[in-house]
């Protein structure tokens, strides 16, 4: 039973090694589950589950393997049904909640389950049978301090237990991200290496160093390791970008707070890149700066990460004179200017915030695909663009 878990969960998508199995087997050599299912079930989750993306896998693999231990919860079809309508629930008196019956954990189950094995008919507002609407402690859409709500939703929040009722559902890391996960994420963009004067001791070689000279102390020093990552980023703004203003804000916030790296520098531009970006996103030409010394002054070392939707007029990104603003017009299409910063830095990724299943519908998104690897403003989408800005080195066709 026991490997039937293990390797469910392995089939599930948990990913549980050796050590982590080990670790539960040897806490049952000591006995620390208990005599109960329950301890059990929440001493392997904290031993086999790393994250609580995997807790709703873990309950379904669970209740699979171990489905009739200790009287699992198992509800007829005929019992469910009964409870599709239920009854209205006329409030109780003090004195009548008083009256009621205090269960705790074991009586609750065993009454439960004589109680579904003799009962063979509906029952509303009653006191004793699985129903709705009365003082029973089994049911719905009642009223009891120590019950169990069956098929139905929480009203009165007085259950004690839900019978199969999973209480957790998959942490969704296809989701929008706050600003933990964002921060989280982007803490892949440390890579460090060593630069500046060597004044940190290296100790490793300086004792063979010394070995090497005989007892000699031959101290070796080495520059200190630091983050040698410089970021720009690049953002659109405005238009059909003003949906994502909070995702777009937590993610400039989070690039400003990581402490990590080297160099970051911020610019906004509107549907497409021209000759100029601007430092706010009020893109007044006061605040603008040429695209073309952006390239001039950093070197391909630097990482880019462009965020935009890449929705917008196919005129805007592949014709002369394409910028929406006719004040800003020039004879470079904005593809071009795409290409420059594609062939100038050695790393480029572009994150979209729109949905991924409506990327291909548009033409310029496509094209954009085309020249950029693309990723979505979630959890997953921001660790696959940054592992891609600190991968390997773009090679030359």
């Amino acid at each position: 039973m026991f490997l039937d878990l293990f390797y469910g969960l392995r089939e599930a998508g948990v990913p549980v090694g050796l050590q982590e199995w080990r670790m539960l087997m040897e806490t049952l050599e000591k006995g620390l589950h208990g005599s109960s299912l329950l301890r059990f079930y929440n001493l392997s989750r904290a031993t086999l589950v790393k994250s609580e993306t995997y807790y709703d896998a873990f309950d379904r693999v669970f209740a699979q393997v171990f489905e009739g231990v200790e009287g699992e919860l198992s509800i007829e079809d005929e019992v469910l049904e009964w409870l599709k309508d239920p009854k209205n629930f006329e409030e109780l008196t003090d004195e009548q909640r008083a009256m009621l019956e205090w269960l705790d954990r074991d009586e609750l189950m065993q009454r439960f389950l004589e109680t579904l094995a003799e009962q063979d008919e509906r029952h509303d507002g009653g006191g004793k049978w699985v129903g709705t609407g009365g003082r029973s402690p089994f049911g719905h859409g009642g009223e009891h301090p120590t019950g169990i709500r069956v098929g139905g939703p929480g009203r009165n929040r007085s259950a004690m237990k839900v019978a199969e009722d999973r209480k957790f559902a998959d942490y969704r890391t296809d989701s929008t991200l706050d600003l933990r996960n964002m921060k989280m994420a982007l803490k892949r963009l440390r890579q460090l290496t060593r630069v500046g004067p060597a004044d940190e001791l290296d100790l490793d070689e300086t004792i063979d160093e010394t070995c090497k000279n005989a007892g000699e102390i031959d101290l070796v020093f080495r520059p200190e390791r630091k983050n040698n990552v410089r970021l720009l980023l690049l953002m659109d703004v405005g238009g059909t970008m003003d949906p994502y203003y909070e995702p777009m804000s937590r993610l400039l916030t989070a690039l400003l707070e990581e402490r990590g790296l080297r160099e970051f520098k911020a610019y906004y531009f509107h549907n497409c890149i021209y000759e100029t970006v601007c430092e706010n996103a009020s893109l007044a030409r006061a605040d603008s700066i040429p695209t073309g010394d952006l390239l001039r002054k950093l070197d391909e070392r630097w990482k880019v990460m462009i965020v935009g939707d890449a929705s917008m007029h196919p005129a805007e990104l592949l014709s002369p004179r394409g910028n929406i603003n006719p004040r800003l017009e020039s004879q470079t299409p904005g593809i071009e200017w795409l290409k420059r910063i594609d062939d100038h830095f050695l790393r480029t990724v572009w994150v979209n915030p729109d949905p991924q299943k409506i990327w291909q519908s548009t033409r310029t998104c496509r094209v954009v695909m085309d020249m950029f690897p693309m990723y979505p403003l979630s959890v997953d989408g921001i660790a696959d663009a940054v592992t891609a800005l600190v991968g390997a080195r773009k090679v030359a066709a």
